[in-house]
């Protein structure tokens, strides 16, 4: 049978603040894709986009953020890709609703894409379609693009006030996108005053940064980080940028900063690596603590906004484990291995022990910090954590990986095959999913198509397993990371400087 599509020269059109948007209706979901929601020029703040008269088409996705280096085809069988043409002018979203009545106000679900503060796009993973999440809770969903890497995150703070919040300006994009959903997405059935925030990996920190950040302070009023954001999102070292940028200047004979703006990306990115080679630094992408942004709370201590915001911290099992090569226990915890391995048992009595040295030592320890920071800092809204623990049917078996939940939580794991097993999909689909818009509508995860989810408080470090069977336990892996932290060798995520200008052609794009 075939779907319905429905695309006409005025319908459907929807007007916004800056003029009239045609998109088109496929079996029922209102779809917007590329709509510009911002305009800045290289290393400055947004500023609100240009106006416009009659209807602009808004079917075809807006231009993605650069990358620094070419992507290398690779995992494709766990997580499924897709690329877009670049450009640094990016501030772009799409939308799918199940109406544009003004007067619906459904609750509004916005994606933050990952790649760290470095790569990725609003529509890189196969699985960030908004389509099936907006017709199964309801609800207006959102992604974004937005500046990324050195051309949102390069602080040139010392070379003048112009340049004040440059390294927070690929965040400043993000804060600009919510104020143009508050302003705009009641013409596309949502309800302003009810906006959940999402992400995960450098989305989930693009998230816990909003939480410290007072301009969008009002903009979203709920918000789920998923693997990453709770600790440290640093992918290299903690090097003052302006040592960088000086060595820039010197190789291309500028003697001003304001000449930057105006080179061509390629060239300003193959400057960039051959001056972090010649200081011997490799700067990491971040937001940068400066009052505009309060730095994050487990060093700067949780915003009076985020204690009243309801937050979601999750995590899965294996995380970048889920990459590694085969590894024993022994050589893993040297001298400790049955320690560990016990605790492990003790967590997981239905897993192999096989996957003792897989474990997460880089997102579950930094949540388990936050959430017990923030249960002890009287927060206003309840927090409330999950990890996802299931073993996929692929190449022989293996433990949730890094992205592996999204699927189930947007609702799309027809679109990603290794996600389909027989009599676990739906049902894990319709626990995550359900407790996304349950959460999305009222603040609390809870449905009636799962198990009761506590929020973890300072007497109930409580979390929600999900898997084949789920279910919310206390404190049921704590003792198992505090020791695989303890005697395992840090585990650190690094996406380094090439080491000769002949290997900068590509890397490997494992998010």
């Amino acid at each position: 049978m075939a779907r319905q599509f429905i695309c006409n020269p005025d319908y459907p059109v929807v007007e916004t603040k800056y003029g009239k948007l045609r998109g088109f209706v496929l079996d029922g979901i209102f779809t917007f894709h590329g709509i510009q929601y911002a305009k800045a020029a290289r290393f400055h703040m947004p500023e609100e986009p240009d106006s416009w008269e009659g209807i602009k088409d808004a079917s075809s996705y807006g231009c993605t953020a650069p990358t620094m280096a070419t992507p290398v085809p690779s995992g494709e069988i766990l997580i499924p890709h897709r690329f877009w043409p670049e450009n640094e002018n990016c501030q772009f979203l799409n939308i799918w609703s199940p109406s544009i009545d003004r007067s619906a106000k459904k609750p509004v679900i916005v994606w933050y894409h990952g790649g760290g503060y470095a790569d990725g796009s609003s529509i890189e993973q196969v699985a960030y379609e908004g389509d099936a999440l907006a017709a199964y809770g309801d609800a207006v969903v959102v992604t974004v693009n937005h500046r990324l890497n050195i051309l949102g995150f390069l602080d040139l703070s010392s070379y003048g006030e112009e340049y004040a919040n440059s390294a927070n300006a690929g965040m400043a994009d993000i804060v600009a996108s919510l104020q143009w959903i508050h302003e705009n997405i009641e013409g596309f059935g949502g309800d302003p005053d009810n906006v959940t925030v999402f992400g995960q990996s450098g989305g989930g920190g693009k998230v816990c940064t909003l939480l410290q950040t007072p301009a969008a302070a009002g903009l979203f009023h709920k918000a789920v980080m998923m693997s990453g954001g709770a600790g440290s999102m640093k992918m290299g070292e903690d090097v003052d940028h302006k040592i960088i940028v000086d060595i820039m200047l010197d190789e291309l004979s500028f003697d001003s900063v304001k000449k930057l703006e105006k080179i061509p990306y390629t060239l300003l990115v193959k400057v960039f690596n051959r001056a972090c080679r010649k200081a011997g630094h490799t700067p990491g992408w971040e937001p940068k603590a400066n009052g505009w942004y309060l730095g994050h709370p487990l060093e700067a201590g949780f915003s009076e906004y985020a204690k009243k915001v309801p937050t979601i911290v999750s995590s899965v099992i294996a995380e970048f484990g889920g990459f590694m090569p085969p590894e024993d226990a022994e050589s893993k915890y040297p001298g400790h291995a049955e320690e560990v391995c016990a605790a492990f048992a003790k967590a997981y009595p239905d897993k192999d022990r096989s996957l003792v040295t897989k474990i997460d030592t880089w997102a579950r320890p930094g949540i388990l910090e936050f959430m017990k920071k923030r249960a002890a800092s009287a927060p206003e809204a309840c927090g409330y954590s999950y990890v996802f623990t299931l073993h996929f049917d692929v190449l022989g078996g293996t433990p949730a990986w890094h992205c592996s939940d999204i699927p189930f939580v947007f609702r799309n794991s027809r679109r990603v095959g290794n996600c389909n097993i027989e009599g676990v999909t739906e049902r894990l689909e319709e626990e995550m999913a359900g407790a996304l818009i349950a959460f999305a509508k009222t603040g609390d995860p809870n449905h009636a198509g799962m198990p009761e989810w506590r929020p973890f408080t300072e007497t109930d470090h409580a979390s929600m397993f999900f898997d084949r069977e789920s279910r919310c336990e206390t404190d049921r892996d704590t003792e198992l990371i505090d020791l695989a932290v303890k005697y395992a060798k840090p585990f650190e995520l690094h996406f380094a400087v090439p080491a000769d200008e002949g290997e900068e052609d590509g890397k490997l794009w494992m998010y």
